[in-house]
């Protein structure tokens, strides 16, 4: 047999390389690791792929993830990967596990499982704690064999607490020693592979027992102090968190933090429920910025980030009933026994539920932003599909509609509340976010909310909805899409190597029917140590993803392969590319 000229060669696909540019019928030969011709390729590959009729993208960037536990017990970071992902960045939020003295361990531990509900017991089990500096945690990792590549950035929390102990957790004013010894350990961090630094400063991350987190109040001089750390480093990207109660404050400390350190910085954008115009005046700001020269970014979300409840998740709209906890520790079946006793139930409907301020009174009870997840569900409902809408209808009561509806499949249907992005039943504001220069798409939250959010199918979504489904508005065009969620994501955390389809890039691939492409309805597995259960969303429609020139996934199911491996800093583009 003659020579085979390629390791692998994808024939005759809608090639959207990430460019933005119209797609176009090609073939991509890889060798290796590497995309090394796009174009007619004559030569044979050992292996093929016939992508005739197929869209083919560059792997999607998810650079907002919390896999940081997970990466250290499992070589799938699933769901990510089942949605076309192959590079995800973790450590966001300021919330991870390095560095870490042995006796914060459980600190840690409990401001994970709070700020991003994964639960005490798994991360107790799972975590082979086999580090206590950053750079020992990244060597941990670089032993390791994923079915993607894995980033990871150095926590604002972990770093306060391993520098300052009880003062750090107790919201402490930072000493200039402290900053000094802060902005070592984060050039240090990034000189050892750390694609950046993050923090957070909102009142929704607390600990499993209601502290805030401790880098809420961190000041200018702290902040600005650690970024000088990464200054110093030459290299690395700010990821910031923030309810932006005063926002023109906030912009300015992270004005400051990129001015004075001259590293790029994004920052989580939403529209909340509460100021639900907020979002303007901080795009406004972020244009201003970089006008002036200052890289700064918005993180957006296509679609609502909501909340789910249902019999078998972390909270369901009766939790906070005296008549549902008289059941609550009981196994599913049973309490779907006693649910749908005639006068149990009876008994539940007619009493009101504790009366507690915040998330159980505006999520949990609120029936006219609660919605039925059954089919294809559509993320962009009208308000009349409600509960309440539906009740208002129909007759009788949204609280008996959302009963019935969690009792199905035997206990286990689920409700969705969103609580961002969706202030006015609308996607215009997401719509009007994702199409700015200035933004990228983000805050899937991979890895994290186990029980209660499902967002790692962010890039399928966008995908799904924006360029081909939405019915309600604008759509977003599907090459620009495409480019959004590979070479700007990638870019905006220093990766100039992914993104794009092109010879000299890594080959990082998907190969998608792309009228197939569809969401599976979330379910809960119970896979993770110590038993745990997570939600967990699936697609359709991916043919194959392709890591490093490996085929990692066929139709949704893995293949063995784990070319994947942590990344070590930000990787610079073949010179071809770079002078382009």
């Amino acid at each position: 047999m003659a020579d085979l000229a390629h390791d692998l060669v994808i024939r005759g696909g809608s090639i959207a390389d990430g460019s933005g540019a119209p797609a176009r019928e090609s073939d991509i030969a890889i060798k290796g690791d590497t995309i090394v011709a796009v174009g007619k390729v004559s030569g044979r590959g050992r292996e093929e792929i016939d992508a005739r009729g197929k869209l083919v993208t560059p792997g999607f960037v998810d650079v907002h993830t919390h896999y940081d536990g997970q990466a250290t017990w499992d070589e799938r970071m699933q769901p990510s990967s089942w949605h076309g992902a192959t590079t995800v960045i973790m450590g966001n939020c300021g919330v991870g596990f390095a560095p870490c003295r042995p006796n914060d361990h459980d600190r840690l531990v409990r401001l994970m499982e709070g700020v991003e509900d994964i639960p005490f017991p798994v991360l107790s089990q799972g975590l082979p704690w086999n580090w206590e500096s950053y750079p020992d945690y990244l060597d941990a990792l670089a032993q390791r064999r994923f079915d993607m590549d894995v980033g990871s950035q150095l926590p604002h929390a972990a770093l306060r607490v391993y520098v300052m102990g009880e003062r750090g957790v107790n919201r402490e004013p930072a000493t200039p020693d402290d900053i000094s010894r802060m902005a070592e350990i984060a050039k240090a961090a990034v000189q050892a592979g750390a694609l950046g630094f993050s923090t957070s400063r909102t009142l929704n991350h607390r600990d499993s027992e209601g502290r805030p987190t401790p880098t809420l109040t961190a000041e200018e001089d702290e902040l600005v102090g650690i970024a000088l750390g990464l200054k110093a480093a030459g290299a690395g990207a700010l990821q910031f968190v923030s309810d932006f109660t005063d926002a023109e404050a906030e912009f300015a400390l992270m004005r400051a933090m990129v001015r004075k350190s001259g590293r790029p910085l994004s920052f989580s954008l939403l529209q909340g429920h509460v100021a639900p115009d907020k979002w303007r005046l901080l795009l406004d700001r972020t244009a201003e910025a970089n006008a002036e020269g200052l890289t700064i970014r918005a993180q957006v979300a296509g679609r609502p980030v909501g909340v789910l409840l249902g019999l078998e998740l972390t909270m369901n709209p009766f939790s906070k009933n005296p008549v549902y906890r008289e059941i609550a520790a009981l196994p599913l079946a049973e309490r779907v026994v006693a649910l749908r006793d005639p006068v149990f139930r009876a008994r539940l409907l007619a009493t009101p539920p504790i009366a507690e301020p915040g998330f159980a009174r505006s999520t949990l009870q609120n029936w006219s932003n609660m919605f039925r997840m059954d089919g294809d569900f559509d993320y962009e409902p009208l308000q009349s599909d409600s509960l309440q809408g539906i009740a208002e209808r129909q007759g009788g009561s949204a609280p008996a509609l959302a009963l019935d509806a969690m009792l199905e499949n035997e206990g286990r249907g689920i409700l969705y509340v969103p609580f961002l992005n969706y202030a006015g039943f609308t996607l215009d504001p997401a719509h009007t976010m994702l199409m700015d220069a200035n933004t990228v798409p983000g805050l899937s939250d991979g890895g994290a909310h186990v029980g209660m959010i499902c967002d790692g199918s962010f890039p399928t979504y966008n995908l799904v909805h924006w360029t081909r489904d939405r019915k309600r508005g604008a759509r977003i065009p599907l090459e620009k899409m495409v480019a959004m969620q590979t070479a700007d994501t990638a870019a905006l955390i220093g990766l100039h190597d992914r993104g794009r389809i092109a010879p000299g890039l890594r080959a990082d691939i998907n190969v998608i029917d792309y009228a197939r492409l569809r969401l599976k309805p979330p379910t809960v597995a119970y896979d993770l140590p110590a038993g745990g259960k997570r939600l967990l969303q699936g697609a359709e429609g991916y043919e194959a993803t392709i890591v490093a020139g490996a085929i990692t996934y066929r139709n949704g199911e893995p293949t063995g392969a784990l070319p994947g491996r942590l990344l070590r800093g930000g990787r610079t583009a073949p010179q071809a590319i770079a002078a382009e």
